[in-house]
């Protein structure tokens, strides 16, 4: 019996990887089986822009692979990449970040891998938002750290608040506090005034400040999404080619952090990603110039924004958070239904529309809201616009 255990236990899976699923792609599987069967489904459930690469960066690509062999780079990335991604940052926020402070990662998960590995030890406690990004948890639980979840509402527009944060470590004590602006699922970009004493609270209290920049470069209506690093040199920030970009299955991203990390990030990146893959970081480099191309899809994006908040309203779905930047319209679902994961299942099977259920974001108030992605071509939302409203009418019958 005890040789009978030994072999259970070993066959076990570590206590560290008993994570909750990602529910969005759960919903994403959910929805190809049915297009399996032949049925057509309108996909609002993941954040992934509905438009490839730019061209500049496909181009690129053929062009290494024509070139021939394809090795490592060095475990920071390739320099012409950190020196583009350091003019980045002279372009966009009239800011100087030298190269060396620039790491080239695969995606922002493994940027948050690094970043988390470096900053934190075992057992310290990390701020993070409710509603939020759900595989933020599951990161820091596998890690050993303490996801601290702060739940955010109306009065701080569903963002983290330099109040909040103060709160949370007269309480108990933190760390670190992880900040997304824009935010996913909300869409809540947080002020420049508001982010200003964000930081400025992190640095009186002694708390590292990592800022999740991945949604820059998309906001709407004139909203302005700044950098931590206009108020904390020392911040650790980390973004991708995924979403601005539009390069979500290339798998890369980057970090900014302090000259003094540099060093441990590298070592980090050396034994446990060698490096972030040639071919993706060689179409990065062509991606950084290719705006006028990726601004088009911005366009796409805010016409997709402006059709749903004028729909979902006359659907009968009027209670939404702000949706300033990123392309999500986060649903306050709670007048039709205490199970938004039904709902979402209702919507994919009865009405076509694949949409991610609250429960990812936000454990305790998830069951009451609904999270749909605009990030598709405007075909596709046009469509779900009108199967919304076609299923709500249903639903009112």
């Amino acid at each position: 019996m005890d040789d009978d255990n030994r072999i259970a236990r070993a066959l076990t899976a570590a206590r560290r990887a008993e994570v909750a699923p990602f529910l969005a792609m759960d919903v994403l599987t959910d929805a190809r089986r049915l297009e399996g069967e032949g049925r057509h489904i309108v996909h609002a459930e993941i954040g992934e822009p509905g438009f490839p690469a730019p061209e500049r960066a496909r181009e690129a690509t053929a062009q290494a692979l024509r070139e021939g062999r394809i090795g490592y780079t060095q475990a920071l990335g390739l320099p012409q990449l950190r020196e583009r991604i350091a003019r980045h940052y002279r372009d966009t926020y009239g800011m100087e970040v030298p190269a060396e402070r620039i790491a080239v990662t695969t995606g922002s998960s493994g940027g948050f891998i690094l970043a988390f590995l470096a900053l934190f030890d075992a057992g310290q406690r990390i701020a993070i938002a409710s509603p939020g990004y759900p595989p933020y948890r599951t990161m820091l639980k596998t890690l050993g750290l303490e996801a601290v979840e702060i739940g955010t509402g109306p009065q701080s527009r569903w963002a983290l608040s330099a109040e909040a944060i103060e709160q949370a470590h007269a309480e108990k004590p933190l760390d670190g506090v992880l900040l997304m602006s824009p935010a996913n699922p909300s869409g809540t970009v947080v002020t420049p005034q508001a982010l200003k004493g964000i930081a400025e609270c992190c640095r009186r209290l002694g708390i590292r400040l990592v800022s999740d920049e991945i949604y820059h470069g998309l906001t709407y209506d004139g909203v302005v999404a700044e950098t931590a690093l206009r108020f904390d040199n020392d911040a650790v920030v980390v973004n991708s080619f995924s979403k601005y970009w539009c390069m979500t299955g290339w798998r890369i991203g980057w970090l900014v952090v302090p000259e003094s990390l540099s060093r441990t990030i590298e070592r980090l990146s050396q034994n446990l990603f060698i490096s972030a893959p040639t071919l993706s970081q060689i179409a990065a480099t062509a991606a950084l110039d290719a705006r006028e191309e990726l601004e088009a899809v911005h366009g796409t994006y805010a016409r997709n924004r402006a059709l749903l908040l004028e729909a979902l309203p006359k659907a009968g779905l009027d209670s939404f958070l702000p949706a300033d930047g990123a392309f999500y319209v986060y649903l306050d679902v709670r007048r039709y239904t205490q199970d938004s994961t039904a709902f979402a299942r209702d919507l994919l099977e009865k009405g076509g529309v694949a949409a991610t259920p609250g429960l990812d974001f936000d454990l305790e108030r998830g069951h009451l809201f609904l999270r749909l992605s605009f990030a598709g071509p405007e075909e596709d939302m046009a469509e779900a616009a009108h199967r919304i409203t076609r299923f709500m009418e249903r639903r009112d019958r």
